[in-house]
Order: structure tokens, then sequence, then C-alpha cells
């Protein structure tokens, strides 16, 4: 931990000053209109928005009208959306400037905000955490600075545009870890992540104070395993606010797709023990069913929001990519077909 205190003044000087590492001072955006934060989020990972409508794909509402992604999630319930950075992206889907222009639209509707940094050029997740090319070769002193920067300067960029930003998280799916091998996550060797991690947040109080940070841990219907994750984030001081998981309960197995209702009953039952275990609020910011299948998704949805209904300290359920489908984005656990809603994402208007 002492080596991290001796980042976080530059952290705060950065974030203070508008300033990149090495650019010039930034000028003063304005005024960063508030978004209320929804006591619970309906929300949506719409994050492949743009890139699919640079293939000209289209987005209807069910009566057939044309309608844009954003303002179509909101028409069907939801009040937040999560949108995920990389660092430099293959055709720059995703990086910053992108995840500015879908947060504009985002803030103009009224929408909380989840912002989920990969702190990679492309996909992490369990099995795989690379680091961003231009970070390659940098030791773990230099990594942190590193993740500092890229933190604020993300957010900053955002800010400086007057948009609220409510979640922000840092890492994706970090069940072993991130930024590999440097920060892999194991039981012998945690303080590495714990470092990196304490960087991420400390950048992102240090431009939202009020945004909650969420540690990510995929396979909420696992519950030895987000323990072992948690426990050892405990004895490594890494600092956040709020739990985050990712729930899939009906994944293509053997070919065909198993019965949703173990998974969901193993993670709502797991919701309150890791709540119980750990005191901090808990977030379903992963959820996706099988597109082709929209009255079971919508059973398996409306079958997790009733079982957290009377707690509190849930605070909401994101649908994965739920715009997505195996034809457009060789994806198959969207909630569209043809561009419409299915009935899947139908709890939220409730």
């Amino acid at each position: 931990m002492k080596k991290f205190l001796f980042f976080l003044p530059a952290v705060l000087f950065l974030a203070c000053c508008g300033k990149t590492h090495d650019g010039p001072t930034e000028p003063e955006g304005p005024e960063v209109i508030h978004t209320p934060v929804p006591e619970f989020a309906k929300g949506a990972d719409i994050s492949w928005v743009t890139e699919m409508e640079s293939k000209n794909y289209k987005f209807y509402a069910q009566d057939g009208t044309q309608t844009e992604c954003t303002l179509l999630m909101k028409q069907l319930g939801c009040n937040a959306v999560r949108y995920r950075v990389w660092v430099n992206p293959a055709g720059g889907w995703c990086n910053k400037t992108d995840v500015l222009a879908k947060a504009r639209r985002a803030q103009a509707l009224g929408l909380a905000i989840m912002i989920d940094f990969h702190y990679s050029d492309s996909w992490c997740d369990p099995g795989k955490q690379p680091v961003p090319a231009a970070w390659a070769g940098k030791n773990l002193n230099e990594m942190i600075t590193a993740v500092s920067e890229h933190t604020t300067d993300v957010l900053t960029l955002l800010k400086n545009e007057g948009i609220d930003v409510a979640w922000v998280q840092v890492g994706n799916e970090t069940n072993t870890g991130m930024l590999w091998e440097t920060g892999r996550l194991s039981s012998s060797n945690y303080s590495n992540f714990c470092l990196l991690t304490n960087a991420g947040y400390s950048a992102v109080k240090a431009v939202y104070p009020d945004a909650l940070v969420i540690l990510h841990h995929s396979n909420a219907q696992d519950l030895n395993g987000n323990k072992w994750f948690y426990n050892l984030v405990k004895a490594g001081k890494a600092n956040y606010d709020m739990i985050g998981l990712s729930l899939y309960p009906s994944y293509w197995n053997d070919g065909g797709y198993p019965d949703w209702t173990p998974y969901c009953t193993s993670a709502v039952a797991n919701f309150k023990t890791l709540h119980d275990t750990y005191s901090k609020p808990v977030m379903l910011v992963e959820f996706g069913m099988p597109a082709s299948e929209p009255a079971k998704a919508k059973a398996a949805l409306q079958f997790v929001l009733d079982g957290v209904k009377d707690y509190d300290w849930f605070k909401g359920v994101f649908y994965w990519e739920p715009e997505s489908e195996q034809s457009r984005n060789n994806y198959g656990y969207g909630a569209f077909s043809s561009g419409k809603p299915t009935a899947a994402l139908d709890p939220f208007k409730n």
C-alpha cells in the first residue's frame, strides 16, 4: 500500500488540473448535469450501438417505428446504461471518444451511466486479461501509473462534457485479476491486483467523488468462486464500493440450452450471502439469456427481479447487449430479433 500512496497525489493533481499525462491544460468544460441515480437500476449494456450503426443496422419499436437504440432502451423500461472502455481498440470502437459519443445520448435522455474499464485494447474476461499494446513491458509501478492516468483521462473527458457518471467498474470480470501477468490474481499473489485496483479507485474518486466503484466477478451462481475472489481483495485491502456480478443462467451446453432455474435460484441466494458477508451493496452488472428463447429469458429475468425485490441493498440488473443478434454481431444472447425487442426485456417495464 505504501507504494500506491506515492501515486495518489499525481492522480489528484491530474484530475484537478484537467491534464493528461503529457498534454496541455484542457479548457474547463460545462457544469456536470446531475442525473439522479435510480434506487434500482434497470439497465442495458449497449456498447455495440455505434459500431452497429456504422454497419447500417437499424432498431425498431414493436410497432415498427425506427428508433435510436438508447431511446428505445428507455422506452423499454431502462433507466441506466453501461459502456465498456478499451484503451486503443481496433477501429476505435469503445475507445474514449466513442464512449463519449454514446454517453452524450444517455445523458440527454436522463439515463444513469456506468463506465466499465477493461484496461485492455479488447475483450477481458476470466480467461483473458491482455495488457494494452501501449503498456507492454511496463513494471508494476509503471502499470499503476498507467491505470491511474487512463482512468483519469477517460473520466475527465466525460466530466468536461458535463456528463454525470453513477458507477465505474475498475476491471471487467476480474476473477483472475487483470493486466496479466503483472496483475494476475491467485491465492498466494493478490497484492499487485489490489494495488492496481486501488489506483483505479482513487482516480475515479478524484474525478467523480460520488461515483460508486464496482469490483466485477462472473458466475453469480458460484458462491465458492465469488467468496474466493472477495476474500482475496479484502485481504489485500482493495478499495471498492459495490459487488458486481455476471449471470448467464442458460449458456449453450452439449447441444442445447439448459434449464435456467438452478443458476438463477443459486444466484439469488448468493446475493444475500455476499451482502451479509462483505457488507457491500450488490448489483448484477451483466445478465443474458438465449435470444432464441425470449419467453424463457423473460421468465428468468422476472425470477431474479422477484427474488431481490425486498432487498434495499440490491441495486439493479443490467442486460448485456440486448440490441445484439446472432445475425448482426455473432452473439446469441441478446434480446432482439430483426432489429426489434423481444419479450425478454418486458420485466423492466414493471
